[in-house]
């Protein structure tokens, strides 16, 4: 791996909303103009609130970052008490293909093992295919009875994946 996977600092946060923000509408996945991109651009919050980790390679490019969700909090949505969740991985276009995105899933589910948590689940776009299969190498499983919407114009796809 020639980059490293650590917690985000306070002067990356503006990257990281301009990387994650570009990232969801770049991708066609969000509308520049939607009420969500205001969660998308919110690192600092999320980093008082939950866990915000990077991919920076040695020169400390920005070239990804998840948002780690242990413990519950404003930032959990469809964990249950005994799983971790894990929300807005984005990786820098130009950047895909060197394992980055599997880097930071990889980070999350260490932590919620070393946190007690029995698993992790997470939501996902129908349109997310390349996250799918991702997740669906590194054992995730699709749950449709946890599949949800916030809003009507919005389904959303629940993986979870249980720790032996």
């Amino acid at each position: 791996m020639d980059f490293t996977i650590r917690r985000a600092e306070p002067d990356e946060y503006a990257r990281i909303d301009a990387l994650t923000s570009g990232a969801y509408i770049g991708d066609g996945l969000v509308p520049s103009d939607s009420p969500y991109i205001e969660q998308l651009r919110s690192a600092a919050i999320r980093a008082r609130e939950a866990e915000v980790l990077v991919a920076v390679d040695p020169d400390g490019t920005l070239l990804g970052a998840v948002t780690h969700v242990g413990k519950g909090g404003p930032w959990s949505e469809i964990a249950r008490p005994d799983e971790a969740e894990f929300r807005m991985l984005a990786v820098a276009g130009e950047t895909r293909g060197r394992g980055v995105g599997e880097a930071l899933v990889r980070a999350c589910l260490a932590r919620a093992r070393e946190a007690g948590h029995r698993g992790v689940a997470l939501s996902t776009q129908p349109a997310m295919a390349a996250a799918h299969r991702l997740y669906e190498r590194l054992g995730f499983r699709r749950d449709p009875s946890r599949d949800w919407s916030p809003e009507p114009e919005v389904p959303l796809l629940v993986y979870a994946l249980a720790f032996a």
